[in-house]
């Protein structure tokens, strides 16, 4: 049975996507919020942090930054990564939805104090983005929400194809280097 792993601050779409994988047979983990809006909404979840055996912590500052997560996701389709994450009590992440912290809607806010801007860097998100993307071989990636029709559409057809994922993967990098970019320079004034 595929897993994939949905973390998103914006829920858009979120849970008619959830319900359609879940109808697909997948298995889904989810952080936090994401997990408690799938779960009002009826659609099956197990949390991160039941899978890793391993709380949040720092309130929600770390998710999903755990070796069951990254070790699923950046497992390569061999024999002994996949024996290796068996052996731990994982398996593979096949999918990943992601977006991040509204860093740029916070820093355009009149007068927001440079504390909450702090908060508003996501870095758990970015690295799910990262690490999918790195790995779109074997892994799906979505990081917006406009996608979620197109990716639920072809793995009703059967799987997301070599070309989806590594579109997707592409689509993740500019994500990450724009969000980057635009910490940078408010960093930098």
């Amino acid at each position: 049975m595929p897993i994939a792993i949905l973390s998103v601050h914006d829920k858009t779409g979120l849970v008619d996507f959830a319900r359609g994988l879940a109808e697909l047979g997948w298995t889904l983990l989810a952080s936090g919020g994401t997990a408690q809006a799938l779960r009002e909404n009826h659609v099956p979840v197990r949390e991160v942090a039941d899978y890793t055996k391993s709380p949040e912590i720092l309130g929600g500052r770390v998710k999903t930054l755990h070796p069951a997560i990254h070790g699923g996701l950046l497992a390569r389709p061999t024999q002994a990564d996949h024996l290796q994450l068996l052996n731990l009590g994982w398996d593979y992440i096949d999918l990943v939805a992601v977006n991040l912290y509204p860093f740029e809607q916070t820093i355009a806010r009149p007068g927001v104090s440079y504390a909450e801007v702090i908060e508003n860097i996501d870095i758990g998100g970015v690295t799910l983005i990262r690490a999918a993307a790195k790995n779109h071989e074997r892994v799906g990636l979505i990081c917006d929400p406009a996608d979620y029709g197109m990716v639920l559409a072809e793995l009703r057809g059967g799987s997301l194809s070599a070309e989806t994922r590594k579109r997707l993967a592409i689509k993740g990098f500019a994500r990450t280097a724009q969000y980057d970019t635009r910490i940078h320079d408010y960093l930098n004034k």
